[in-house]
């Protein structure tokens, strides 16, 4: 078997397959000014500039990073390395990219707001909405799906959902019959009792948020958020123009697997495709006052202390409805991570939704593939969130 198919193989592992969902959210504000990432330009922090490229030069790590701040209408854009090794050209602002599990704050988004509008309840349980569903599962409810309490096992990591993905990486799943692959176990521990990150959860939200409205996830997804440039695909390929992502091994040399893995087989649980550009206009929306209600809010930001996405978010982490707090050194921040074959994310806000960070590398680090470039990746985000967080 030739060594690029059995790369791609290798490197699909539970953790990994967080990935595919969603459309378009939050009409976007007009492109604010922008520095970019070089020295020279005003407000322009070398220090962190330094930071960024360090993480780059590490032996295993990225060919390339970006990282966008944005503070009260102003953007400043810090880039190390390169977007696409066979051109040299370095990550944009408006690049797409797999945005990885932070597609899970975009589910949660959508069920959040039907709970707003009074289609959903916090309350309504597996059984209520989804009858079809093992009769195990009945007694969890949506409050549950969302903070990852559910008890539902992870269809991703279903040996027999591995076997068709290793076959073919690029296979076309349905992504409304996913939970198939585990209809036949039981729930993990009784509901509400522990945490346990599950793609298999937002799978469900999506499929309860279908089922209250009658209309397909896409379209509650891409219509009432609005961004122009973030998309839910079912195939492999991205939009032009991208970051490209990369599988880092060395000694052996970088290899693109950017389109290697297609969508369909994670769905509402992790693979939107966004650019930093409408990934932070998304997350101050969906991590500040402006997209749901103050009550709905409250249920939302009720944080489980030490519960973390995959990877951990930089500082100490507590899990929310679709979300999570990042307690840093330098204060306060609510947002989302992810990873995927190619790509780790992070898209974090102030809680009054006015300043954004998101911090993109084209590599895939988690604490079991690459801990030690995790622990410096978070290191880094949680310096760049200082610089988010200064003078408040």
């Amino acid at each position: 078997m030739p060594t690029r198919v059995r790369r791609h193989r290798t490197g699909l592992s539970a953790a990994a397959l967080t990935a595919v969902a969603l459309g378009k959210l939050l009409a976007p504000a007009p492109a604010p000014a922008q520095a970019a990432g070089a020295g020279g330009h005003p407000g322009h922090d070398e220090r962190l500039q330094r930071q960024l490229e360090r993480l780059v030069a590490q032996e295993d790590g990225p060919p390339g990073a970006i990282a966008v701040l944005t503070r009260d209408g102003r953007t400043q854009v810090y880039t190390a390395g390169v977007g696409d090794l066979a051109t040299g050209r370095r990550p944009d602002l408006d690049d797409h990219m797999r945005v990885a599990s932070i597609a899970k704050a975009y589910s949660g988004a959508v069920a959040l707001r039907l709970v707003d509008q009074g289609r959903l309840s916090l309350d309504d349980t597996i059984g209520e909405r989804l009858p079809a569903l093992p009769a195990d599962w009945h007694a969890v409810t949506l409050r549950e799906l969302l903070q990852h309490t559910s008890g539902l096992p992870d269809f991703s990591a279903d040996p027999e959902f591995l076997r068709i993905l290793q076959a073919d990486p690029r296979h076309r799943f349905d992504p409304r019959t996913l939970l198939g692959f585990v209809a036949d176990e039981p729930l993990l521990f009784r509901p509400g009792t522990l945490y346990e990150y599950s793609n298999s959860d937002n799978i469900a939200v999506a499929l309860m948020a279908e089922a209250a409205t009658g209309r397909r996830y896409e379209e509650l997804v891409y219509r009432p958020l609005g961004l122009r440039e973030t998309s839910l695909p079912l195939g492999y390929r991205l939009p032009r123009p991208f970051l490209h992502g990369y599988d880092v091994n060395p000694p052996a040399e970088p290899e693109d697997v950017s389109e290697a893995i297609g969508a369909s087989g994670v769905w509402a649980s992790g693979g939107i495709v966004s650019t930093p550009r409408e990934l932070g206009a998304f997350i101050r929306g969906y991590g500040g006052p402006a997209l749901l209600s103050e009550a709905t809010r409250k249920e939302q930001l009720t944080f489980r202390p030490g519960d973390s996405s995959e990877p951990a978010g930089p500082g100490t982490n507590a899990a929310g409805l679709a979300i999570y707090q990042y307690s840093t050194r330098c204060g306060v921040l609510h947002g989302h991570t992810g990873n995927f074959p190619g790509y780790t994310q992070l898209a974090a806000t102030t809680p009054d939704g006015t300043r954004s960070l998101t911090f993109s590398i084209n590599t895939q680090t988690s604490k079991s593939n690459k801990p030690a470039l995790l622990a410096r990746l978070r290191t880094v985000e949680e310096d760049f969130a200082c610089a988010l967080l200064k003078d408040r």
